[in-house]
């Protein structure tokens, strides 16, 4: 379930790492040089962005958040821009200014709506700046919700301990380089992409030994989650002591990934600041990096055009009421790689067994369905009296559910026919059925789907709910 993101005007976010400057030149390429062979661009305009760290503040305010941003500056031209560029966002900018010290620049020529070429203008920081940037984290961590901490290697992070001292007991999120993961030790959440994380690991091991080694590397680097973003393959989150949640990717046209990891970052850090879960922190980060790759250059996500996003998506997931509708949402959540949970049941009054087993199945997958028996279907199964709670009530308990991507009634005493019609990547069921007892599960097997049954959770029964309430004892729920 996608959670919307409600404006957040009384939540403060305070941004801290490599401050940037974007130049975007903009021109026509029409011939080759003949002094060699490369092409001649007629530059037409340009436009300076925020990046870096600055970026990351940008995209706070455009979430709906307050942000204050510390970083270091030079005392020249692009350090003028980024400060009136910051100002004119909303963004209070503490910037050490740097005498002598030229402003980290980006600039690029775009032509044809293609980037051809990157010049780099950048020099390393004296440690004293980057003691001075540590200073200023301390003087404003106070009253902060949450901190996003954004290390390029420039050298306003080279020693990432001094500004984790000063941002102690605030939820922090960052965002890394090549440092060791150890370096920051005590963050709540580490955003590494797939080349920080193989250089963490040494190697790129394959899915199902990921699935290990992320929780066993957030452990080892005293670090809460780690989320690794993975382009076109969505985002996985590692907890160190939770399970492991993938999010495939948004199904979306890629035009320009520029800054779409400083995107992610002000994402994790806006929701963290509400307090929400990391695995709902990631659902949104993931679509709020998406819709930037959209964008041309370094950019920011409104709240307006994220909640627009996640809207659409939540109503693809939930427009499931029948059989046709839910199909449709499964295609095209496969044509983005998803993979397909199936489990079925009455769930008259929903418990927390229920709700463990479902948040255990949804691990299993991107996606669960949950297939719900009508109200005739329930009262042929347990009997009169039953059920407790109507056909649309129980769907909409489902539906409000983290785990649950999507509800389908059926009306069938089985859901054989809808396993049929939907053909699952895996069937589960809960841990008071063997293997060979699920329903369907024969004929899931038979297509190479996967067949799970989980294991129980907690002493929990319907039945004793609806004896508890004064109900005629009934069978147990499914």
């Amino acid at each position: 379930m996608n959670r919307p993101l409600p404006s957040a005007p009384d939540v403060h976010v305070l941004v801290v790492g490599d401050v940037m400057l974007d130049r975007y030149l903009y021109g026509r390429t029409e011939r080759v040089s003949e002094e060699a062979p490369v092409p001649i661009v007629q530059v037409d305009g340009s436009e300076d962005r925020l990046g870096g760290a600055a970026n990351v503040a940008l995209n706070v305010v455009s979430l709906g958040a307050g942000c204050t941003l510390v970083g270091a500056v030079g005392d020249d031209r692009g350090g003028s821009v980024v400060a009136e560029l910051l100002d004119a966002a909303n963004v209070d900018a503490d910037l050490v200014v740097v005498d002598g010290w030229r402003t980290t620049l980006k600039e690029r020529v775009v032509s044809m709506r293609k980037q051809i070429a990157r010049m780099d203008f950048e020099a390393p920081l004296a440690e004293s700046v980057a003691i001075e940037v540590a200073k200023r984290v301390a003087r404003h961590a106070g009253g902060k919700d949450a901190i996003v901490v954004e290390d390029y290697d420039k050298g306003a992070i080279d020693r990432p301990q001094r500004i984790l001292a000063a941002a102690q007991g605030i939820t922090t999120v960052v965002d890394p380089k090549f440092k060791p993961f150890t370096e920051y030790r005590g963050a709540a959440l580490l955003k590494p992409n797939r080349r920080e994380l193989r250089q963490a690991l040494g190697r790129w091991p394959d899915d199902g030994e990921l699935a290990e080694l992320g929780p066993a590397l957030a452990r080892a680097s005293g670090i809460d989650a780690i989320a690794l973003t993975r382009g076109g393959d969505g985002l996985t989150l590692f907890e160190s002591s939770g399970p492991v949640v993938h999010v495939p990717a948004l199904g979306i046209d890629v035009y320009d990934s520029t800054g779409a990891g400083d995107t992610v970052a002000a994402a994790f850090g806006v929701c963290a600041a509400r307090g929400w879960t990391w695995s709902d922190s990631a659902r949104l980060a993931n679509v709020a990096g998406a819709l930037v790759c959209a964008k041309a250059g370094t950019a920011a996500v409104s709240l307006a055009e994220l909640n627009a996003a996640l809207r659409d998506n939540v109503s693809t997931a939930r427009a499931a009421s029948n059989r046709r509708q839910l199909a449709e949402a499964v295609a095209r959540a496969r044509r983005q790689g998803a993979r397909i949970v199936f489990t079925n049941g009455c769930f008259d009054i929903l418990h927390a067994g229920h709700v463990g087993y479902l948040d255990e199945a949804r691990q299993l997958g991107d996606r669960l369905i949950v297939a719900i028996n009508d109200d005739d279907s329930v009262r042929r199964l347990k009997g009169e009296g039953r059920p407790v709670n109507k056909l649309r009530e129980r769907m909409r308990v489902l539906e409000g559910l983290a785990a649950v991507d999507w509800v389908v009634p059926f009306s069938e005493d089985t859901p054989e026919a809808l396993l049929e019609e939907i053909r699952p990547d895996v069937l589960v069921k809960g841990g008071d059925y063997a293997a060979h007892e699920v329903v369907g599960g024969e004929f899931v097997r038979r297509y190479g789907g996967d067949v799970r049954v989980l294991s129980e959770v907690g002493e929990y029964s319907t039945t004793k709910l609806v004896e508890f309430i004064g109900f005629p004892e009934r069978p147990a729920d499914a």
